[in-house]
Protein backbone atom coordinates (compact mmCIF):
# COMPACT_ATOMS: atom_id res chain seq x y z
CA UNK A 1 0.00 0.00 0.00
CA UNK A 2 2.84 2.71 -1.13
CA UNK A 3 1.83 6.24 -0.42
CA UNK A 4 -1.19 5.46 1.48
CA UNK A 5 -1.60 6.41 5.34
CA UNK A 6 -3.61 3.60 7.78
CA UNK A 7 -5.25 6.58 9.76
CA UNK A 8 -6.64 3.86 12.45
CA UNK A 9 -3.29 2.78 13.77
CA UNK A 10 -0.04 5.43 14.90
CA UNK A 11 -0.23 8.60 16.52
CA UNK A 12 -2.72 11.21 15.69
CA UNK A 13 -0.90 14.43 15.61
CA UNK A 14 1.95 13.16 13.46
CA UNK A 15 -0.33 11.32 10.78
CA UNK A 16 -2.44 14.25 10.55
CA UNK A 17 0.42 16.54 9.91
CA UNK A 18 1.69 14.22 7.69
CA UNK A 19 -1.36 13.83 5.61
CA UNK A 20 -2.15 18.01 6.18
CA UNK A 21 0.85 19.60 4.94
CA UNK A 22 0.96 17.98 1.44
CA UNK A 23 -2.45 18.28 1.06
CA UNK A 24 -2.35 22.20 1.79
CA UNK A 25 0.41 22.54 -0.67
CA UNK A 26 -1.91 20.96 -2.91
CA UNK A 27 -5.11 23.40 -2.44
CA UNK A 28 -2.72 26.37 -1.81
CA UNK A 29 -1.10 25.68 -5.52
CA UNK A 30 -4.63 25.41 -6.81
CA UNK A 31 -5.43 28.69 -5.28
CA UNK A 32 -2.21 30.15 -7.08
CA UNK A 33 -3.32 28.78 -10.14
CA UNK A 34 -6.67 30.66 -9.73
CA UNK A 35 -5.18 33.28 -8.48
CA UNK A 36 -2.62 33.85 -11.69
CA UNK A 37 -5.04 33.23 -13.67
CA UNK A 38 -7.01 35.91 -12.35
CA UNK A 39 -4.03 38.39 -12.04
CA UNK A 40 -3.30 37.76 -15.85
CA UNK A 41 -6.77 38.14 -16.97
CA UNK A 42 -7.55 41.35 -15.07
CA UNK A 43 -3.67 42.87 -15.42
CA UNK A 44 -3.52 41.96 -19.02
CA UNK A 45 -7.27 42.23 -20.33
CA UNK A 46 -8.46 44.77 -18.55
CA UNK A 47 -11.12 45.10 -15.13
CA UNK A 48 -13.99 44.29 -17.32
CA UNK A 49 -13.17 41.10 -18.40
CA UNK A 50 -11.66 39.86 -14.77
CA UNK A 51 -15.59 40.84 -14.24
CA UNK A 52 -16.57 38.27 -17.08
CA UNK A 53 -14.63 35.61 -15.83
CA UNK A 54 -15.51 36.22 -12.45
CA UNK A 55 -19.21 36.06 -13.33
CA UNK A 56 -18.51 33.21 -14.09
CA UNK A 57 -17.60 31.92 -10.20
CA UNK A 58 -20.87 31.03 -8.75
CA UNK A 59 -22.18 28.99 -11.33
CA UNK A 60 -19.03 26.96 -11.76
CA UNK A 61 -19.26 26.75 -7.99
CA UNK A 62 -22.92 24.91 -8.76
CA UNK A 63 -21.80 22.61 -11.12
CA UNK A 64 -18.45 22.22 -10.39
CA UNK A 65 -19.09 21.87 -6.55
CA UNK A 66 -22.07 19.21 -7.34
CA UNK A 67 -19.82 16.77 -9.15
CA UNK A 68 -16.91 17.43 -6.09
CA UNK A 69 -19.74 16.82 -3.65
CA UNK A 70 -20.78 13.13 -5.66
CA UNK A 71 -16.81 12.78 -5.28
CA UNK A 72 -16.23 13.27 -1.83
CA UNK A 73 -19.57 11.01 -0.75
CA UNK A 74 -18.43 8.29 -2.95
CA UNK A 75 -14.41 8.65 -1.57
CA UNK A 76 -15.94 8.41 2.24
CA UNK A 77 -17.72 5.32 1.89
CA UNK A 78 -14.37 3.65 -0.15
CA UNK A 79 -12.25 4.83 2.65
CA UNK A 80 -14.95 3.33 5.30
CA UNK A 81 -14.16 -0.07 3.44
CA UNK A 82 -10.26 0.75 3.69
CA UNK A 83 -10.97 1.19 7.58
CA UNK A 84 -12.13 -2.13 7.88
CA UNK A 85 -9.50 -4.18 5.69
CA UNK A 86 -12.22 -5.45 3.59
CA UNK A 87 -10.39 -4.77 0.43
CA UNK A 88 -13.20 -6.89 -2.27
CA UNK A 89 -15.69 -4.63 -0.96
CA UNK A 90 -13.21 -1.64 -1.05
CA UNK A 91 -12.98 -2.81 -5.52
CA UNK A 92 -16.88 -2.77 -5.55
CA UNK A 93 -17.32 0.59 -4.51
CA UNK A 94 -14.76 1.83 -6.46
CA UNK A 95 -15.95 0.48 -9.79
CA UNK A 96 -19.50 0.99 -9.12
CA UNK A 97 -18.50 4.74 -8.08
CA UNK A 98 -16.75 5.16 -12.07
CA UNK A 99 -19.34 3.94 -13.23
CA UNK A 100 -21.79 6.83 -11.89
CA UNK A 101 -19.47 9.24 -12.42
CA UNK A 102 -19.05 8.57 -16.26
CA UNK A 103 -22.91 8.79 -16.35
CA UNK A 104 -23.44 11.69 -13.90
CA UNK A 105 -19.87 13.87 -16.20
CA UNK A 106 -22.49 13.11 -19.20
CA UNK A 107 -25.56 14.90 -17.87
CA UNK A 108 -23.24 17.87 -16.51
CA UNK A 109 -21.74 18.46 -19.38
CA UNK A 110 -24.57 18.33 -21.57
CA UNK A 111 -26.84 20.20 -18.84
CA UNK A 112 -24.34 23.25 -18.20
CA UNK A 113 -23.32 23.79 -21.84
CA UNK A 114 -27.09 23.86 -22.65
CA UNK A 115 -28.60 26.17 -20.31
CA UNK A 116 -25.76 28.55 -19.74
CA UNK A 117 -26.74 31.59 -21.27
CA UNK A 118 -30.08 31.11 -19.46
CA UNK A 119 -28.28 31.11 -16.60
CA UNK A 120 -26.37 34.02 -16.88
CA UNK A 121 -29.25 36.06 -18.17
CA UNK A 122 -30.89 34.87 -14.96
CA UNK A 123 -27.87 36.25 -13.09
CA UNK A 124 -29.11 39.88 -13.98
CA UNK A 125 -25.31 39.42 -15.89
CA UNK A 126 -24.20 42.85 -17.95
CA UNK A 127 -24.32 43.15 -21.65
CA UNK A 128 -21.21 44.63 -21.49
CA UNK A 129 -20.17 41.47 -20.79
CA UNK A 130 -22.21 38.40 -21.16
CA UNK A 131 -20.59 37.23 -24.79
CA UNK A 132 -16.86 36.84 -22.63
CA UNK A 133 -18.64 35.02 -19.92
CA UNK A 134 -20.29 32.60 -22.52
CA UNK A 135 -16.93 32.00 -24.34
CA UNK A 136 -15.44 31.11 -20.91
CA UNK A 137 -17.91 29.28 -19.73
CA UNK A 138 -18.68 26.82 -22.75
CA UNK A 139 -15.12 25.76 -22.43
CA UNK A 140 -15.09 25.33 -18.88
CA UNK A 141 -17.89 23.52 -18.92
CA UNK A 142 -17.29 21.47 -21.80
CA UNK A 143 -14.06 20.47 -20.72
CA UNK A 144 -15.81 18.78 -17.27
CA UNK A 145 -14.43 15.93 -17.43
CA UNK A 146 -11.09 17.17 -16.98
CA UNK A 147 -12.10 18.52 -13.93
CA UNK A 148 -14.28 15.30 -12.72
CA UNK A 149 -11.04 13.32 -13.62
CA UNK A 150 -9.19 15.17 -11.26
CA UNK A 151 -11.45 15.58 -8.56
CA UNK A 152 -12.54 11.61 -8.15
CA UNK A 153 -8.85 10.50 -8.32
CA UNK A 154 -7.74 12.52 -5.79
CA UNK A 155 -10.77 12.35 -3.49
CA UNK A 156 -9.78 8.34 -3.82
CA UNK A 157 -6.55 8.78 -3.09
CA UNK A 158 -7.03 11.28 -0.55
CA UNK A 159 -9.65 8.90 1.32
CA UNK A 160 -6.92 6.11 0.95
CA UNK A 161 -4.37 7.99 2.95
CA UNK A 162 -2.28 9.66 0.19
CA UNK A 163 -1.98 13.51 -0.11
CA UNK A 164 1.43 13.17 -1.96
CA UNK A 165 0.36 12.27 -5.48
CA UNK A 166 -2.18 15.22 -5.56
CA UNK A 167 0.55 17.33 -4.75
CA UNK A 168 3.01 16.18 -7.20
CA UNK A 169 0.02 16.24 -10.02
CA UNK A 170 -0.54 19.62 -8.96
CA UNK A 171 3.03 21.03 -9.20
CA UNK A 172 2.81 20.01 -12.36
CA UNK A 173 -0.08 21.41 -13.76
CA UNK A 174 0.15 24.56 -12.19
CA UNK A 175 3.32 25.37 -14.02
CA UNK A 176 1.66 23.94 -17.00
CA UNK A 177 -1.13 26.42 -16.42
CA UNK A 178 0.61 29.25 -15.73
CA UNK A 179 2.57 29.01 -18.69
CA UNK A 180 -0.21 28.11 -21.12
CA UNK A 181 -1.99 31.39 -19.12
CA UNK A 182 0.42 33.75 -20.76
CA UNK A 183 1.13 32.18 -23.73
CA UNK A 184 -2.62 32.22 -24.78
CA UNK A 185 -3.13 35.85 -23.30
CA UNK A 186 -0.39 37.51 -24.13
CA UNK A 187 1.04 36.01 -26.92
CA UNK A 188 -1.72 34.39 -28.86
CA UNK A 189 -4.49 36.65 -27.99
CA UNK A 190 -6.79 34.54 -27.26
CA UNK A 191 -8.60 36.85 -24.41
CA UNK A 192 -10.88 34.64 -21.60
CA UNK A 193 -11.15 31.34 -24.10
CA UNK A 194 -7.00 31.14 -23.59
CA UNK A 195 -7.67 31.35 -19.71
CA UNK A 196 -10.32 28.57 -19.77
CA UNK A 197 -8.48 26.27 -22.19
CA UNK A 198 -5.30 26.37 -20.03
CA UNK A 199 -7.09 25.52 -16.93
CA UNK A 200 -8.69 22.27 -18.62
CA UNK A 201 -5.69 20.99 -20.31
CA UNK A 202 -3.99 21.41 -16.74
CA UNK A 203 -6.58 19.76 -15.06
CA UNK A 204 -6.33 16.97 -17.42
CA UNK A 205 -2.55 16.88 -16.81
CA UNK A 206 -3.28 16.22 -12.55
CA UNK A 207 -6.42 13.69 -13.31
CA UNK A 208 -4.04 11.53 -15.53
CA UNK A 209 -1.14 11.42 -13.34
CA UNK A 210 -3.80 10.69 -9.98
CA UNK A 211 -5.39 8.02 -11.98
CA UNK A 212 -1.89 6.73 -13.38
CA UNK A 213 -1.25 6.17 -9.11
CA UNK A 214 -4.36 4.47 -8.78
CA UNK A 215 -3.61 1.70 -11.17
CA UNK A 216 -0.55 1.14 -9.35
CA UNK A 217 -2.06 -0.12 -6.58
CA UNK A 218 -2.12 -3.53 -6.77
CA UNK A 219 -4.90 -4.03 -3.82
CA UNK A 220 -7.17 -1.59 -6.24
CA UNK A 221 -6.32 -3.73 -9.79
CA UNK A 222 -9.97 -4.15 -10.88
CA UNK A 223 -11.74 -7.19 -12.46
CA UNK A 224 -14.68 -7.64 -14.62
CA UNK A 225 -16.56 -9.21 -11.81
CA UNK A 226 -16.17 -5.88 -9.71
CA UNK A 227 -17.83 -3.91 -12.09
CA UNK A 228 -21.14 -6.16 -12.22
CA UNK A 229 -24.34 -4.18 -11.80
CA UNK A 230 -24.94 -3.70 -7.89
CA UNK A 231 -28.01 -2.16 -7.20
CA UNK A 232 -27.25 -2.04 -3.73
CA UNK A 233 -24.24 -0.68 -4.18
CA UNK A 234 -25.33 2.24 -6.32
CA UNK A 235 -27.91 3.11 -4.16
CA UNK A 236 -25.48 3.41 -0.94
CA UNK A 237 -22.97 5.63 -3.36
CA UNK A 238 -25.57 7.93 -4.61
CA UNK A 239 -27.48 7.99 -0.81
CA UNK A 240 -24.03 9.00 0.13
CA UNK A 241 -22.88 11.28 -2.57
CA UNK A 242 -26.12 12.95 -3.62
CA UNK A 243 -26.54 14.99 -0.38
CA UNK A 244 -22.95 16.39 -0.01
CA UNK A 245 -23.26 17.46 -4.10
CA UNK A 246 -26.70 18.86 -2.94
CA UNK A 247 -25.08 20.75 0.01
CA UNK A 248 -22.64 22.25 -2.74
CA UNK A 249 -24.84 23.43 -5.04
CA UNK A 250 -27.24 24.87 -2.66
CA UNK A 251 -24.57 26.53 -1.05
CA UNK A 252 -23.84 27.87 -5.07
CA UNK A 253 -27.00 29.09 -5.68
CA UNK A 254 -27.22 31.58 -2.07
CA UNK A 255 -23.49 32.49 -4.02
CA UNK A 256 -25.35 33.27 -7.50
CA UNK A 257 -28.29 35.38 -5.50
CA UNK A 258 -25.30 37.57 -4.26
CA UNK A 259 -24.09 37.74 -7.59
CA UNK A 260 -27.43 38.54 -9.28
CA UNK A 261 -27.12 41.48 -6.70
CA UNK A 262 -23.59 42.67 -7.47
CA UNK A 263 -23.90 42.26 -10.68
CA UNK A 264 -27.07 45.09 -10.45
CA UNK A 265 -24.59 47.56 -8.69
CA UNK A 266 -22.57 47.54 -11.68
CA UNK A 267 -19.46 45.95 -13.72
CA UNK A 268 -17.41 48.04 -10.67
CA UNK A 269 -18.64 45.71 -8.14
CA UNK A 270 -18.70 42.98 -9.81
CA UNK A 271 -14.75 43.10 -10.31
CA UNK A 272 -14.20 43.79 -7.14
CA UNK A 273 -16.60 40.77 -5.73
CA UNK A 274 -14.55 38.67 -8.41
CA UNK A 275 -11.23 39.53 -6.62
CA UNK A 276 -12.66 39.01 -2.82
CA UNK A 277 -13.66 35.83 -3.70
CA UNK A 278 -10.54 34.97 -4.93
CA UNK A 279 -8.54 35.80 -0.70
CA UNK A 280 -11.75 34.36 0.32
CA UNK A 281 -10.87 31.18 -1.42
CA UNK A 282 -7.15 31.51 -0.64
CA UNK A 283 -7.23 32.19 3.09
CA UNK A 284 -9.76 29.22 3.86
CA UNK A 285 -7.45 27.13 2.18
CA UNK A 286 -5.43 26.35 5.49
CA UNK A 287 -8.85 25.48 7.64
CA UNK A 288 -10.33 23.79 4.15
CA UNK A 289 -7.69 21.26 4.05
CA UNK A 290 -7.74 20.91 8.03
CA UNK A 291 -11.42 19.75 6.56
CA UNK A 292 -10.81 17.72 4.46
CA UNK A 293 -8.32 15.94 7.06
CA UNK A 294 -11.05 15.34 9.02
CA UNK A 295 -13.04 13.82 6.55
CA UNK A 296 -10.23 11.21 5.80
CA UNK A 297 -9.35 10.44 9.09
CA UNK A 298 -13.26 10.75 10.43
CA UNK A 299 -14.02 8.09 7.14
CA UNK A 300 -11.47 5.69 7.79
CA UNK A 301 -12.29 4.90 11.80
CA UNK A 302 -15.02 5.09 11.25
CA UNK A 303 -15.03 2.58 9.28
CA UNK A 304 -12.84 0.81 12.09
CA UNK A 305 -15.14 1.56 14.74
CA UNK A 306 -12.09 3.46 16.45
CA UNK A 307 -14.21 6.60 18.10
CA UNK A 308 -11.45 7.77 20.46
CA UNK A 309 -9.19 8.75 17.27
CA UNK A 310 -12.13 10.02 15.51
CA UNK A 311 -11.92 13.06 18.82
CA UNK A 312 -8.59 13.08 19.24
CA UNK A 313 -8.27 14.12 15.28
CA UNK A 314 -10.85 16.53 15.86
CA UNK A 315 -9.31 18.20 18.60
CA UNK A 316 -5.89 18.62 16.02
CA UNK A 317 -7.98 19.57 13.08
CA UNK A 318 -9.79 22.36 14.91
CA UNK A 319 -6.35 23.85 16.21
CA UNK A 320 -5.19 24.00 12.62
CA UNK A 321 -8.04 25.96 11.95
CA UNK A 322 -7.41 28.67 14.67
CA UNK A 323 -4.28 28.54 13.79
CA UNK A 324 -4.78 30.07 10.38
CA UNK A 325 -7.73 32.14 11.53
CA UNK A 326 -5.54 34.25 13.81
CA UNK A 327 -2.51 34.51 10.87
CA UNK A 328 -4.65 34.94 7.51
CA UNK A 329 -7.46 37.01 9.20
CA UNK A 330 -4.95 39.20 10.49
CA UNK A 331 -3.62 39.76 6.80
CA UNK A 332 -6.95 40.42 5.53
CA UNK A 333 -7.80 43.05 8.23
CA UNK A 334 -4.54 44.89 8.11
CA UNK A 335 -3.70 44.69 4.48
CA UNK A 336 -7.36 44.74 2.11
CA UNK A 337 -6.22 47.87 0.13
CA UNK A 338 -2.87 46.12 -0.79
CA UNK A 339 -4.82 42.84 -1.25
CA UNK A 340 -6.94 44.58 -3.46
CA UNK A 341 -4.48 46.43 -5.93
CA UNK A 342 -2.71 42.69 -6.19
CA UNK A 343 -5.61 42.40 -8.57
CA UNK A 344 -7.44 45.15 -8.92
CA UNK A 345 -6.76 48.78 -11.40
CA UNK A 346 -9.23 51.03 -10.37
CA UNK A 347 -9.30 52.92 -7.62
CA UNK A 348 -13.16 52.59 -6.93
CA UNK A 349 -12.63 48.54 -7.39
CA UNK A 350 -9.93 48.90 -4.99
CA UNK A 351 -11.71 50.99 -2.30
CA UNK A 352 -15.02 48.46 -2.30
CA UNK A 353 -12.83 45.25 -1.97
CA UNK A 354 -10.98 47.07 0.92
CA UNK A 355 -14.55 47.38 2.40
CA UNK A 356 -15.44 43.52 2.06
CA UNK A 357 -12.04 42.20 3.57
CA UNK A 358 -11.59 43.19 7.02
CA UNK A 359 -15.38 42.58 8.18
CA UNK A 360 -14.55 38.83 6.52
CA UNK A 361 -10.80 38.58 8.04
CA UNK A 362 -12.30 39.20 11.55
CA UNK A 363 -15.55 36.80 11.12
CA UNK A 364 -13.59 33.88 9.15
CA UNK A 365 -12.98 31.73 12.18
CA UNK A 366 -16.58 30.74 12.05
CA UNK A 367 -15.67 29.07 8.39
CA UNK A 368 -12.71 27.73 9.52
CA UNK A 369 -14.28 25.86 12.54
CA UNK A 370 -17.26 24.73 10.37
CA UNK A 371 -14.96 22.79 7.63
CA UNK A 372 -13.51 20.68 10.38
CA UNK A 373 -17.43 19.65 12.04
CA UNK A 374 -19.06 19.25 8.82
CA UNK A 375 -16.60 17.24 7.31
CA UNK A 376 -16.28 14.76 10.75
CA UNK A 377 -20.21 14.94 10.19
CA UNK A 378 -19.97 13.56 6.48
CA UNK A 379 -16.96 11.60 7.47
CA UNK A 380 -19.22 9.34 9.40
CA UNK A 381 -21.38 8.69 6.84
CA UNK A 382 -24.13 11.25 7.68
CA UNK A 383 -24.61 13.48 4.70
CA UNK A 384 -28.01 14.64 5.31
CA UNK A 385 -27.63 16.88 7.89
CA UNK A 386 -24.99 18.59 6.34
CA UNK A 387 -27.12 19.23 3.21
CA UNK A 388 -29.77 20.52 5.66
CA UNK A 389 -27.33 22.81 6.83
CA UNK A 390 -26.53 23.93 3.41
CA UNK A 391 -30.29 25.07 3.06
CA UNK A 392 -29.89 27.25 5.82
CA UNK A 393 -26.91 28.59 4.99
CA UNK A 394 -27.90 29.57 1.54
CA UNK A 395 -31.30 31.34 3.27
CA UNK A 396 -29.12 33.06 5.28
CA UNK A 397 -26.94 34.20 2.66
CA UNK A 398 -29.79 35.52 -0.01
CA UNK A 399 -32.21 37.14 3.31
CA UNK A 400 -28.99 38.62 4.22
CA UNK A 401 -28.32 40.27 1.27
CA UNK A 402 -31.57 41.79 0.21
CA UNK A 403 -32.70 42.85 3.68
CA UNK A 404 -28.77 45.00 4.10
CA UNK A 405 -27.79 45.21 0.02
CA UNK A 406 -30.08 48.78 -0.26
CA UNK A 407 -28.46 50.25 3.20
CA UNK A 408 -24.76 49.16 3.12
CA UNK A 409 -24.11 48.83 -0.62
CA UNK A 410 -21.18 46.49 -1.24
CA UNK A 411 -20.36 45.90 2.81
CA UNK A 412 -23.67 43.77 1.99
CA UNK A 413 -21.95 40.86 0.62
CA UNK A 414 -19.54 40.83 3.50
CA UNK A 415 -22.03 40.72 6.12
CA UNK A 416 -24.20 38.33 3.93
CA UNK A 417 -20.72 35.74 4.47
CA UNK A 418 -20.30 36.34 7.80
CA UNK A 419 -24.18 35.75 8.88
CA UNK A 420 -23.79 32.24 6.77
CA UNK A 421 -21.01 30.84 7.97
CA UNK A 422 -22.28 31.42 11.58
CA UNK A 423 -25.46 29.77 11.46
CA UNK A 424 -24.13 26.73 9.15
CA UNK A 425 -21.02 26.24 12.22
CA UNK A 426 -24.22 26.31 14.90
CA UNK A 427 -25.90 23.71 13.13
CA UNK A 428 -22.85 21.51 11.98
CA UNK A 429 -21.49 21.41 15.72
CA UNK A 430 -24.44 20.56 16.97
CA UNK A 431 -25.23 17.76 14.69
CA UNK A 432 -21.45 16.69 15.25
CA UNK A 433 -21.81 15.98 18.94
CA UNK A 434 -25.14 14.28 18.69
CA UNK A 435 -24.26 12.15 16.17
CA UNK A 436 -20.63 10.91 17.69
CA UNK A 437 -22.20 10.54 21.41
CA UNK A 438 -24.92 8.67 19.61
CA UNK A 439 -22.84 6.14 17.28
CA UNK A 440 -20.07 5.45 19.94
CA UNK A 441 -22.79 4.40 22.17
CA UNK A 442 -24.13 2.15 20.01
CA UNK A 443 -20.99 0.53 18.95
CA UNK A 444 -20.46 0.24 22.70
CA UNK A 445 -23.61 -1.44 23.62
CA UNK A 446 -23.38 -3.90 20.51
CA UNK A 447 -19.49 -4.92 21.88
CA UNK A 448 -21.56 -5.39 25.62
CA UNK A 449 -24.27 -7.56 24.34
CA UNK A 450 -21.59 -9.85 21.85
CA UNK A 451 -19.38 -9.92 25.43
CA UNK A 452 -22.24 -11.36 27.62
CA UNK A 453 -23.51 -13.90 24.72
CA UNK A 454 -19.76 -14.76 24.55
CA UNK A 455 -19.55 -15.32 28.18
CA UNK A 456 -22.52 -18.03 28.05
CA UNK A 457 -25.78 -15.48 28.29
CA UNK A 458 -28.44 -13.82 25.96
CA UNK A 459 -28.40 -10.92 24.54
CA UNK A 460 -31.10 -7.96 26.29
CA UNK A 461 -32.02 -10.94 29.03
CA UNK A 462 -31.69 -10.45 32.40
CA UNK A 463 -31.47 -13.46 35.31
CA UNK A 464 -31.91 -13.15 38.95
CA UNK A 465 -31.29 -15.68 41.47
CA UNK A 466 -33.37 -18.30 42.39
Amino acid sequence: MTGTIDFTNGKTTGQVLRFFFPLLMTNLLQQLYNFADTAIVGKGLGDDLLAAVGNMSSLCFLIIGFSMGLSNGFSILIAHSFGEKDMPKLRRTLASAITLAAIITAVLTLFSTVFLRTILELLNTSPDIIEESLSYGYIIFGGLCATILYNMSSGILRSLGDSKTPLKAIIISSVLNIGMNSLFIFVMDFGVRGAAAATIISQLASGAICLNKLRRLEFLRLGKEDFRSDKAMYGRLMRNGVPMALMNSITAIGCMVVQYFVNGLGVAFTSAYSACSKYLNMFMQPAATAGITMSAYTSQNYGAKRFDRIRDGLRVCISIALVSYVLLGSVMIFFPKQLAGLLLNGDEQIGYAAQFLPMCGRMIFAVDLLFVVRNGVQGMGFPFIPMLSGIAEMLLRTGAIMLLIDSFGFRATAAAEITAWTGALIINAAAFIVVFSRERKKYESRNKDKAYIGAGGKAGMTFSPR
